[in-house]
């Protein structure tokens, strides 16, 4: 049970920070977000504020925030529809309803003529017991559709995804995978104010109680000055000369409240591949302060981003198989291992997913963030738009197969772990 709550904590972090990046940049360009979604699928649990509704749904791979203009409105009000219209204080239209008129005794009710709710918001038509007269209703841009009691707020041109600067449908496409990357950073700087990040200096960090050098009286916080005459100036020396000489007896000389000792240890032998290397049972010192926490969350953040993009690399090469792959089973199964390995691997672990997530979502892949960020680009080049249809064609068959492969990997996944 531990697990499942780790396994739901961790991704609905990953996914909520990264839809989070793209609703912050989508509202600050001025784009209507009509749903804030994490999981697809049947709805378990929703409410609305403001313009969006957020959504909980019941199959854990992904979310969504669905932004206007970026699929077909699926509510059009056409010449020949009766409507009903109800107003605000400035006497313009503030709810169309579309149906079930009669629940509404105090709407005026019209047969359309004319509508545009995109650029100029106004729909005519002749009101019910007034048919000679031609009327022209002004429609406000914060209006909604009301359609079997639901209300669907109208999105005026000017509040759709394709009404803005290329430049900023890049920032809230954008927004999502970067999102990913600056939660990883965060966790890792966390983990370097936690447990401390690792430094360079010859300073014995903690030590193991079954270890030569806690054996020999070596403690933790003595700075090493030389082993066997050879000065230490950093730790990368002090472990390349134990590592050199398993079972071999040698001379640290080292610092320890201001007094200087000679303590004699004989570090163990451990055999790691085919080569047999020595070990006193010491970590490399730590530094907790702010600063090092900040380069340690940096560097991690880049060597891994940088590992999993070679992982790539080699999939792409065939280096790797797609057997190698793991889907929603395969990290669950992972997570529980890393779980029992205490918190802090945990918290590692979601900051090496949230990296592989941005790093995912920024391939250029049609229905992924990079094959939407490719399109703009290519947009931004050419100075138009990409016919949209194309587009959406495109995105269809990226998306089919992106669920074919998540099958397959799942497959593989059940296969491994059970069969």
């Amino acid at each position: 049970m531990n697990t499942v709550i780790a396994f739901i904590l961790i991704f609905g972090a990953l996914v909520f920070f990264h839809e989070l990046g793209h609703l912050m940049l989508a509202k600050r360009a001025g784009i209507l977000c009509r749903e804030f979604a994490i999981g697809f699928g049947p709805k378990i649990l929703s409410f609305k504020k403001n313009e969006t509704v957020y959504t909980i749904r019941l199959l854990p791979i992904g979310g969504f925030v669905r932004m206007a203009g970026e699929d077909p409105e699926v509510i059009e009000v056409k010449p020949g529809h009766n409507v009903g219209l109800l107003f605000n204080s400035e006497n313009k239209v503030e709810k169309i309803i579309l149906n079930n008129k009669e629940k509404y005794p105090q709407a005026r009710i019209i047969e359309v003529e004319n509508v545009d709710l995109e650029h100029n918001m106004f729909l005519s038509g002749y009101e019910h017991g007034e048919e000679d007269f031609l009327k022209r209703f002004d429609v406000s841009e914060t209006s909604y559709f009301v359609m079997d009691g639901q209300e669907i707020q109208i999105a005026p041109y000017n509040r759709q995804f394709q009404s803005k600067k290329v430049g900023e449908r890049i920032a809230a496409i954008f927004a999502g995978p970067l999102m990913n990357f600056i939660l990883a950073f965060v966790i890792l700087v966390a983990l370097g104010f936690i447990q401390g990040a690792p430094v360079n200096d010859p300073r014995l960090g903690e030590l193991t109680n079954d270890g030569s050098a806690k054996e020999a009286g070596l403690q933790e916080g003595d700075v090493i000055h030389s082993i066997e005459g050879q000065a230490t100036a950093s730790w990368q020396e002090v472990v390349e000369i134990i590592k050199d000489n398993p079972d071999t007896e040698l001379t640290f000389e080292v610092e320890r409240g201001g007094e200087v000792l000679s303590i004699e240890v004989v570090p163990d032998s451990a055999t790691v591949g085919d080569e047999t290397i020595g070990r006193i049972g010491a970590y490399n010192p730590v530094d907790k302060s702010f600063v090092s926490s900040f380069k340690y969350g940096f560097t991690e953040t880049y060597t891994w981003t940088k590992e999993i993009l070679i992982g790539f690399g080699k999939l792409v090469t065939g280096q790797f198989s797609i057997d190698m792959l793991s889907g929603p089973v395969g990290i669950y199964d992972i997570t529980d291992q890393v779980a029992e390995s205490g918190t802090i691997n945990l918290l590692r672990w979601a900051a090496l997913l949230s990296i592989n997530l941005g790093i995912v979502n920024l391939l250029p892949i049609p229905a992924l963030d990079g094959g939407r960020l490719l399109f703009l680009f290519v947009e931004a080049l050419r100075g138009k738009p990409i016919d949209r249809q194309k587009e959406g064609i495109v995105h269809f068959i990226g998306f089919s197969l992106l669920m074919l492969l998540m099958l397959v990997v799942t497959w593989n996944d059940i296969q491994r772990l059970f069969l």
